[in-house]
């Protein structure tokens, strides 16, 4: 079954917005082969079964995220029979960075994409992509496990630029990041274990900048891979940034020097 529900979001989303949840093993098989754009498989503790077990198949094989979670909170989610299972269908529709990144070395400006690594908070994903929407980015990519949904919360906090802005949810960001390099973009990872202060970088090249959740920062293999480690000065006591605030001040510095 598919359950609809209306959300507002702010006048300069064009109004309200539909988002669903499909839930039953049957309807949610049939959505993953009808190439529908799911956000998360939410699967009841100990769910078996012959159907399940299917479902499980199809979840893995088209590396769509999901979650155990107590059958509770799958009965808060709906009055229907869900069967153990519950879709949460996404409000966009993801893009695949192997050929947008090709597509955005093409054009005529030097593209700028920003690779969020394991961001899992909403708000702050939200608050990211409205940046990047505001300051001429290109495209975000996340990984399809371990980041932040896009939810109906997601796109209220980004004041409806994550409708606009081109996503791509990707399996391996180790193969986009080698993509990204041999079509010639700069890999520019923001850590405070950098040795380049953020201002000296050139950013008027052809950029990938990498964002790191606030607990972990970047993984250590995606950490290796980038062209330069840049850092944002920190003088109190307080090591650290909230990341969608250093995200902001690279985001601008990319469009200053761009300008």
């Amino acid at each position: 079954m598919i359950q609809k529900k209306q959300s507002h979001t702010p006048a300069e989303n064009h109004g309200p917005k539909v988002s669903s949840t499909i839930y039953g093993l049957r309807p949610v098989i049939e959505a993953i082969d009808g190439d529908t754009q799911i956000d998360k498989v939410l699967i009841q503790n100990g769910l078996a079964g012959p159907l399940a077990g299917e479902l499980k198949g199809r979840i893995r094989d088209n590396n769509i995220p999901f979650q155990f979670v107590p059958i509770e909170k799958l009965n808060r989610m709906t009055k229907g029979n869900h069967q153990g299972v519950v879709a949460l269908i996404s409000p966009i529709e993801y893009k695949h960075a192997l050929d947008l990144i090709p597509q955005l070395m093409e054009g005529e400006k030097a593209p700028m994409v920003l690779l969020l690594d394991h961001v899992t908070d909403v708000r702050n994903f939200g608050a990211i992509v409205r940046t990047a929407e505001c300051t001429g980015v290109d495209a975000v990519i996340i990984p399809d496990h371990g980041s932040a949904q896009v939810s109906d919360d997601a796109v209220k906090t980004s004041s409806g630029a994550l409708l606009r802005m081109p996503i791509c949810r990707e399996s391996n960001l180790k193969t986009v990041l080698n993509l990204a390099k041999q079509c010639g973009m700069q890999i520019v990872a923001a850590t405070e274990k950098g040795a380049t202060d953020y201002l000296e970088v050139d950013y008027t090249k052809p950029t990938l900048l990498v964002m790191g959740a606030e607990e972990t920062g970047i993984s250590p293999e995606i950490l290796k891979m980038a062209d330069s480690r840049a850092k944002l000065p920190i003088l109190g006591q307080v090591q650290s940034l909230n990341v969608s605030v250093a995200a902001a001040v690279f985001m601008y510095e990319v469009l200053r020097q761009r300008r």
